[in-house]
């Protein structure tokens, strides 16, 4: 019997939304909430850190203090190669295992990752950062794991017409998770600075060191409280069908969880082995599977590590609005200066990127992966040449000795711009198309490979543009001569980078809307 005949499979494919499904959507998208509150707390929390850690007699009267920027890079570095061991590791796991068995797992590593990173149980300053690397990469292994395992999941219970909107609206926590962190920050911080003690020193820096590791203990809380929900899932019908070869379990999964009778999807005379030919019988990476396979794998990596060169590169932006925001950043204390970042980040989050992913579920399945893709990496590439080609003559340019707040302004519209057209294009997409483009044996690897090859990109975004942004100024003022190209060549740069990203999604990305994923599968 051919798997396109399993009654099973049709009845996924065919379906209504219903309240299961909004279910696993929450579900599987707290482990992406988790993922981006981490990656863009460690931002914030490092203002603290500095203010603690590098003072000389544990006193935050000297506003100038930070964590240098090799450290800062450490930090995020070190959670992103995690994040990149951890989807091929779990993503394989997920095709050997079982897509369920493992979905925990890399949940608690989430969790204890997140606790640990709060704990970081030393009082010396090197102690406590590398206890804190160490945790990040923890949680990192979480998080990789957490990618293929969730959009695999949602791809195989989702039916054809509305696949993508759900996959978008898991990946969609993401921002709800960059907003939160900015949120938790905000209240943390005012609580801290109104408490009664704040201003006397010799409590200040032990409340700060407090202040930073309990923002960042709080991450593990969403994803802690979907835990019980994630053991108690079935494992997805098509896993157990196709993978697993065991049709009448399947129906019996997908009878318990979706509104279905079995006698709608139990198999009439079923043989032994009704989802098994000897064509399929190929292994990972073999001339077969290259030959089937090849081309998509290469467009699904490419693509995923263009757009995470420029996602997680937009640190070069973000340090410049913040410069230009901040008024007298000298003068402010360690949860002023904290509060105030973390404000304009909830106000790009609220007006920028949750917008974005919230376009990207509503057309996803209306025009479609490749057309959304383009059209972002696009629009990405214009934001960022337009920000970059004028950067000295305009953006930074000064009016009567000051900065010019209406141009600062259009900088912000600029890479708000940005920020949207990622969410609404390539950084969603990315996601959602290696969980709809491979077999079911290998759907889970394929999407881990992908996504270590974006967390390279992520890398090189975050750490390598960051320090070839730097330009003399920089290099002077914090001492590590590292010689940059400059802002304006990196962010010509990363428009490049965009570019390509619309050229190598026009000639090698297939379109996977309105089919079955066995249809996707075979095309």
């Amino acid at each position: 019997m051919a798997r396109k005949k399993l009654k099973v499979l049709s009845a996924l494919d065919t379906a209504k939304t219903q309240y299961y499904h909004f279910k696993a959507i929450i579900v599987a998208g707290m482990g992406l909430f988790t993922d981006s509150y981490d990656l863009f707390s460690i931002t914030l929390v490092t203002k603290m850190i500095g203010r603690v850690y590098y003072a000389d007699h544990n006193d935050l009267a000297d506003k100038k203090l930070y964590v240098t920027p090799p450290v800062v890079a450490a930090l995020v570095a070190v959670a992103l190669v995690g994040t990149a061991i951890g989807q091929l590791v779990f993503g394989r796991l997920g095709d050997l295992r079982g897509r369920r068995p493992v979905y925990g797992l890399a949940l608690l590593l989430m969790v204890f990752g997140s606790l640990g990173s709060g704990f970081s149980i030393c009082v010396k300053r090197t102690c406590v950062l590398v206890s804190l690397g160490l945790f990040r990469f923890l949680l990192g292994l979480g998080i990789g794991g957490d990618y293929p395992l969730s959009s695999t999941i949602m791809s195989e219970f989702a039916n054809k017409k509305t696949r993508g909107s759900f996959i978008a609206a898991v990946f969609s926590m993401q921002g709800f998770g960059i907003l939160a962190s900015a949120t938790v920050t905000i209240v943390v911080s005012a609580i801290f600075r109104l408490a009664p003690d704040a201003k006397e020193k010799q409590h200040t820096a032990a409340a700060a060191d407090f202040a930073w590791r309990l923002i960042l203990m709080l991450g593990s809380v969403p994803a802690a409280l979907t835990y019980y929900w994630r053991i108690m899932m079935p494992e997805t019908a098509r896993y157990t069908a196709l993978v697993e070869h065991n049709v009448m379990q399947a129906a019996k999964d997908m009878e318990k969880v979706m509104d279905i009778s079995l006698t709608q999807i139990i198999e009439e005379n079923l043989p032994p082995s009704p989802v098994s030919s000897h064509s399929d019988d190929y292994s990972l990476f073999s001339k077969e599977f290259l030959r089937r396979h090849g081309r998509d794998l290469f467009a699904c990596s490419i693509n995923w590590f263009l757009v995470d060169i420029v996602f997680y590169s937009s640190i070069l932006f973000q340090s410049h609005i913040y410069s230009i925001k901040l008024k007298n950043k000298q003068e402010l204390d360690v949860y002023q200066e904290a509060f105030d970042i973390a404000r304009l980040q909830a106000i790009i989050a609220v007006c920028s990127t949750i917008p974005g992913y919230f376009f990207s579920v509503y057309f996803i399945d209306r025009i479609g992966r490749v057309k959304i893709q383009m059209m972002g990496f696009f629009f990405m590439a214009l934001a960022f040449f337009a920000m970059g080609i004028p950067y000295y003559s305009f953006w930074t340019a000064e009016k009567d000795g000051k900065p010019n707040k209406s141009r600062n302004n259009g900088f912000l519209v600029l890479y708000g711009v940005a920020f949207f057209f990622a969410n609404f294009g390539p950084n969603t997409t990315t996601f959602i198309v290696p969980a709809e483009l491979f077999p079911a044996r290998f759907r889970s690897t394929c999407h881990g490979i992908s996504g270590a090859f974006g967390k390279i990109g992520a890398i090189i975004g975050s750490v390598g543009f960051l320090w070839a942004s730097r330009d003399e100024k920089e290099q002077d003022k914090d001492g590590y001569g590292v010689k940059g190209i400059g802002k304006v060549a990196s962010l010509c740069m990363l428009g490049g980078v965009c570019l390509v990203g619309v050229a190598t999604t026009f000639l090698f990305t297939k379109e996977t809307m309105g089919r079955s994923l066995e249809e996707n599968e075979t095309e």
